[in-house]
């Protein structure tokens, strides 16, 4: 790709007379001085899209989004044609996501023997693949007239190509701008809360827009604080007047392990590695016995507790339980009465399958879950490969399920990357009363990585209004209820036995009834505002 005759230098002031007009005080004053093209033009938006990874999880500055984005938008109205537009897109895109997905590059780090040569193009090879969608926004804005109509054409533009990214492969909808909302703490459980009406697709469209109606002037910008303002009372009353359900929960003892890679890489011993996972499981079966018998003499809670359920994380268990009795009735004599939810591996004519198995008292497989969406070039190879890059692949399982278990309740069981896709977490007609995630993050050790995945169960019990819980192998793990709010937690690279209630359920929230079609239909209908507003407008046509 000719990239230096794409973003050409040339005489571009017409084009930025033009763009200054909707862009007053520090926009005007910033377009004068953008590079025309060339290298600098393609550094800035790489820099400009770095900087905007600021905002996403764990640091989620926010904040930073303004001025990002606003140099992506000026850099767009400025340029010389919608080549060069789409070229500002794509290294925006670039820049974006290579530093959202640096820590990639650490699961390659731990088989670097075999994937060295992999090394350098982990982040920026995905971000080469999704950045491409951002040259949308930057490119069909140009065709609206200058001040809100491209605003709107923009925002909604970037909102509907970012909800695109679940069609590449088997999907990758990681890292949506909307997820910058997720600060941590009591604050963040308020920004959070209109995701149950519009979920994190709807956060992405508001968060866009308003990063760049407040580049259009004072008024724009006492505007974007008066609905702030709103938008934080509406979550904060949300908060106080939500009323959960009358359904009785499971107290959870979530087991951390802690298990490096390079442990297993290295060939740990399979049956110490076990024998370490079943003590740290009749420990915490002491923990939640005790803490079961607590809550059942409380009047407000004792009517609305069942049983205990062991939860151990993605592929805790060394070998293949289904096919392994013994270790069953082992699991089974340490978890007590309990159920033992355990990530195993398993294989059913040739295929092999990441799994959730269910184990009884007595040791009997209750249920099985098979993962159904599988990481892409992690746990299966996409077909637009034509050599075997990546043995050993995995099949995707039938679909999510609802488990209903007499000691757990109805749960919807997930496997690690499942929970990142909005609106696509609880199977259709069957509403649990409950969600659970199981990984193994540990590839990618004490990165944004796994704080990220954790991030995504927290938007996902705003939207279903539901309580997530979410097991690491290394950490972090932990507990939120149906309002988003953290109730329980692990940190990273600890060995960790978690025992607490699970939250009941709220009932089904607007966005659990509609999923995406309400940021999808918003998006949609802020491009029409867009051109009906640049209808009639006597602009010259842009090139």
């Amino acid at each position: 790709m000719r990239s230096t005759e794409s973003i050409s230098s040339g005489n571009v002031s017409a084009d930025v007379a033009a763009a200054c007009s909707s862009a007053p005080g520090i926009g005007a004053h910033l377009l004068k001085r953008l590079p025309s093209g060339g290298w600098r033009m393609a550094l800035l938006m790489c820099a400009a899209g770095a900087f905007g990874a600021l905002a996403l999880p764990p640091l989620t500055l926010f904040p930073v989004i303004i001025p990002s984005l606003g140099l992506l938008y000026l850099a767009a109205q400025a340029a010389r044609n919608w080549k060069q537009a789409a070229w500002c897109g794509f290294f925006y895109g670039m820049g974006l996501h290579t530093a959202g997905l640096y820590w990639l590059t650490n699961a390659i780090l731990t088989r670097v023997h075999e994937f060295w040569w992999v090394v350098p193009f982990a982040a920026p090879g995905v971000a080469l693949v999704i950045a491409p969608l951002i040259a949308v926004p930057a490119v069909v804005c140009r065709y609206g007239a200058p001040g809100w109509p491209r605003v709107l054409i923009f925002a909604g533009c970037w909102t509907l190509a970012d909800m695109c990214r679940v069609l590449i492969f088997s999907g990758f909808p990681w890292n949506p701008l909307g997820s910058a909302l997720e600060v941590p703490g009591r604050a963040g459980d308020v920004l959070l809360q209109p995701a149950s009406l519009i979920g994190v697709n709807g956060l992405t469209f508001c968060l866009v827009l308003a990063s760049l109606v407040i580049w259009l002037g004072r008024r724009a910008q006492f505007g974007v604080l008066a609905v702030f303002g709103l938008w934080c009372g509406w979550g904060s009353l949300r908060l106080y007047h939500a009323r959960p359900l009358t359904v009785p929960m499971p107290v959870v003892v979530l087991v951390q392990g802690n298990v490096s890679e390079d442990e297993v890489l290295g060939h740990i011993d399979p049956a110490e590695q076990f024998g370490h996972y079943l003590q740290m499981t009749a420990r915490g079966v002491q923990q939640a016995e005790t803490l079961l018998a607590r809550l059942r003499q409380s009047p407000e809670r004792g009517t609305q507790l069942r049983g205990i359920a062991v939860v151990w994380p993605e592929s805790a268990f060394p070998a293949l339980l289904d096919e392994q009795p013994v270790a069953r009735q082992m699991i089974a004599r340490a978890s007590g009465n309990a159920l033992a939810l355990i990530g195993s591996d398993r294989r059913e004519n040739g295929h092999w399958f990441n799994s959730l198995e269910a184990v009884g008292p007595q040791g009997r497989l209750e249920a099985i879950y098979d993962k159904s969406r599988l990481v892409p070039f992690g746990e299966y190879q996409p077909w637009i490969i034509p050599f075997n890059l990546l043995p050993g692949q995995l099949t995707p399982g039938a679909g999510l399920v609802r488990w209903d278990l007499p000691q757990a309740g109805r749960v919807g069981p997930m496997v690690c990357y499942e929970v990142v896709f909005s609106g696509g977490v609880v199977a259709r007609q069957a509403r649990p009363d409950w969600l659970l995630t199981i990984s193994n993050d540990a590839w990618y050790g004490n990165s944004a990585g796994p704080w990220q995945h954790l991030a995504t169960g927290r938007m996902r019990a705003v939207e279903e209004g539901l309580a997530l819980v979410f097991a690491n192998n290394r950490g972090p793990s932990g507990i939120f209820d149906s309002l988003g709010h953290e109730t329980a937690h692990t940190h990273w690279g600890q060995e960790a036995v978690l025992v607490a209630p699970v939250p009941p359920p709220l009932a089904p929230t607007f966005f659990a009834r509609f999923h995406n079609w309400t940021a999808g239909l918003s998006a949609f209908a802020g491009i029409v505002a867009g051109f009906l507003l640049s209808w009639g407008r006597k602009e010259e046509k842009p090139r």
